[in-house]
């Protein structure tokens, strides 16, 4: 008789802990609103600002419109996604070139895209951007 209140302890345990696992699938999970998006790079043309805002090997995002671009000679630019390829979340910084995620502490080379830390192992996708009419515009071209 002993054993049957340790049995329904670890059960209600077990209960609790998949509860608590289910939080975090839905915590993670690209249904979320942690920033995530459906799609991580930008389906239409969006203007991003003056070249002069990304200086010569730097990078900078562009958070609102889910961007990297980085710099790697005057004139070139590069463009990444700004979505984490680990859980879709949105990255929060860029600092020395490296591109930070906030749910899990992935980071990332944001001069080529490049898992550094995991948990993320895939790059960053990469976006076309150009120069027109004297701004940066990234996505497709119209």
């Amino acid at each position: 008789m002993s054993g049957q209140p340790t049995a329904r302890r670890t059960v209600l345990k077990g209960a609790a802990l998949a509860g608590v696992a289910g939080l975090g699938v839905a915590a993670c999970s690209t249904d979320s609103k942690l920033g995530h998006a459906e799609t991580p790079t930008p389906t239409a043309p969006v203007e991003l600002g003056a070249p002069d805002e990304v200086p010569v090997g730097e990078s900078k995002l562009y958070r609102e419109q889910r961007v990297i671009v980085t710099c790697p000679a005057k004139g070139q630019y590069k463009a990444f996604s700004a979505q984490c390829t680990h859980a879709g979340c949105l990255l929060d910084k860029v600092e020395k070139n490296e591109g930070h995620c906030p749910c899990h502490g992935s980071l990332f080379d944001t001069t080529t895209g490049k898992a550094v830390k995991g948990p993320a192992t895939v790059p960053l996708p990469s976006v076309p951007v150009r120069v027109e009419g004297g701004r940066l515009v990234a996505g497709p071209e119209a």
